[in-house]
């Protein structure tokens, strides 16, 4: 599976998103795996000691980064050996995603210690190839019972002090380690103190927490909201909860699953109106049968079905997403939004989300060379991860 390609490359005639504008009929020049120039159509120079590939008619783009993904193609995060994740970071590539974040559901110690160990040896084997894993997500444990949605409460915890995270396994020092919680569980403000101590992306997620609690947990270091809108305490006018305080605060990001299932289009619609581009980001919440169609899969210990892909599991809930990066930016491009602004959403809001917009997440002069064209039908034409091209 390990991808040969040369990272260097004349990328030609394609619709360059930038940060700010799109440059119609422009050229990126690839050396070793990183973005060196970029050209007009007037500029670009033939190249001749690099292989010039011809993207007319496409929209090049950075690639999707997915902050929460519990699997695909099969593959359940929480029993993936690091073969298992190569093989979905692999699908990863052809769908247009360059980097991602196995995301664990509650489970035992044991457990989380063995997908922290599977997935640094994912990240560090000379067989990786696809999409980059950049760290871990840790969806849980330390969230509220009454929002627990597909989540299994029976490993739910509270926090009373640093011995309670002896679990949160992390694959490496420099990998990102990134956690949705509630504050409102025993101790929840101190944990998100600690955790930002501990340099955590904290995210804010199965809450039903009050403004005030959430406030706390903003001075405290919490500044994400995680699938915004679904496993909250729904908006009342009497109780504006995590939604309204959300909807509220620029300084505060909120991520959303746009598969038109978990939030109708209208919702995606007024989220972008209301808290705009920069204030959001597209996720997944993939689980395992994405990619496999519709039918019954066994999944964190239960049966969950898909159907004219919704997910449910045994209770009726929706258990997770089977849709990929490239199909809810599929989604928010039917909605009228821009390539210009999901640029922001799918690529430059997660890699800031993550601390890692200095490398990745745009296309400019001295970033990775993660990249991916979409054809005129919003189809890939070709992925580019660091210079090596998806399909191979």
């Amino acid at each position: 599976m390990k991808n040969i390609s040369s990272k260097n490359v004349l990328l030609r005639n394609a619709t360059v998103v930038l940060p700010e504008r799109e440059l119609v009929g422009g050229s990126v020049l690839v050396l070793g795996g990183r973005i060196v120039s970029i050209f007009s159509a007037e500029t670009a120079p033939r190249a001749s000691i690099v292989e010039e590939i011809d993207l007319s008619g496409t929209t090049l783009l950075p690639g999707f980064i997915d902050v929460h993904i519990h699997g695909a193609v099969g593959v359940d995060v929480m029993e993936a050996t690091p073969q298992d994740l190569q093989k979905v970071s692999h699908y990863l590539a052809l769908q247009g995603v360059t980097g991602w974040l196995p995301t664990l559901v509650p489970g035992s110690d044991a457990n989380y210690a063995s997908v922290a160990a599977a997935v640094s040896e994912a990240m560090h084997s000379s067989e990786a190839a696809g999409a980059r894993i950049l760290g871990v997500h840790y969806e849980g444990p330390f969230v509220n019972s009454a929002q627990c949605g597909a989540l299994h409460v029976e490993h739910f915890k509270n926090y009373s002090g640093p011995l309670d995270l002896e679990f949160l396994a992390v694959p490496e020092v420099d990998a990102v380690r990134m956690i949705t919680l509630a504050p409102e569980v025993s101790g929840g403000v101190e944990l998100v103190r600690e955790l930002k101590r501990r340099r955590w992306v904290i995210s804010i997620g199965h809450t039903r927490a009050s403004l005030e609690l959430l406030d706390q947990a903003f001075a405290a270091g919490a500044r994400h909201m995680t699938h915004f809108m679904n496993a909250m305490s729904p908006l009342h006018h009497r109780s504006p909860g995590p939604i309204a305080w959300g909807l509220s605060r620029d300084d505060v990001t909120c991520d959303v699953i746009a598969d038109g299932i978990h939030l109708d289009p209208f919702m995606l619609r007024l989220l972008v109106k209301i808290k705009g581009v920069r204030g959001l980001a597209l996720i997944s919440d993939a689980i395992a049968a994405t990619g496999k169609g519709d039918g019954d899969y066994r999944i964190w210990g239960e049966t969950i079905s898909v159907k004219n892909g919704r997910t449910s599991n045994p209770s009726g809930s929706i258990a997770g997403s089977v849709i990929t990066m490239l199909d809810a930016v599929r989604m928010m491009r039917s909605l009228g939004v821009s390539y210009i602004d999901l640029a922001q959403i799918a690529s430059a809001n997660p890699a800031r989300l993550l601390g890692r917009h200095y490398d990745c997440g745009a296309i400019k002069i001295g970033n990775r060379a993660d990249l991916v064209a979409l054809d005129s039908e919003g189809n890939v034409r070709l992925t580019i991860i660091a210079g090596d091209r998806f399909p191979e």
